[in-house]
């Protein structure tokens, strides 16, 4: 049975076709193929994934964009970067909001007294879980090694 999340993204797909939304239309017909790509890659096509597995490819393909966007700017297309960012803005709709700068760093900092350590995997090894869905990877990063950089 599919999933809520997967049926918003199917309807809203409606929605921009129906109103001739171009960009939204193929930026959830992207998504769309990534969360059955997912499915087929976890053998779930039967079953279909959980919104947790969604969101998962959401931010999969979320990722993509910013990093493509950062690399049409420094290869001067800012035509190109503009497209994606407007479909990284489509796509974070689909987001849960990122947590704030100072629960992140209160996460990071409890993270390295648990860890008891001052080696960046072992610290990252213990947050990544908790901030995982909340804070991206390479944000999460910086502020750790902000804080280790402070720290040492």
């Amino acid at each position: 049975m599919p999933t809520n999340l997967k049926n918003k993204i199917a309807d809203d797909q409606k929605a921009a076709l129906k109103g001739g939304d171009v960009l939204r239309l193929s930026t959830l017909r992207m998504l769309s193929a990534a969360v059955a790509n997912k499915e087929i890659g976890l053998r779930k096509k039967d079953v279909g994934l959980s919104d947790q597995e969604v969101l998962e490819a959401i931010s999969t393909e979320a990722k993509r964009r910013k990093d493509a966007a950062a690399e049409y700017e420094k290869g001067g297309r800012a035509d190109l970067a503009e497209k994606e960012k407007s479909e990284l803005k489509i796509l974070q709709e689909y987001l849960p909001p990122e947590i704030s700068d100072e629960d992140l760093l209160r996460v990071v900092k409890d993270g390295m007294r648990e860890a008891g350590d001052k080696n960046f995997g072992k610290i990252m090894k213990v947050i990544t879980p908790i901030l995982k869905g909340k804070a991206s990877g390479d944000r999460i990063a910086r502020v750790l090694q902000r804080e280790l950089a402070e720290s040492a």
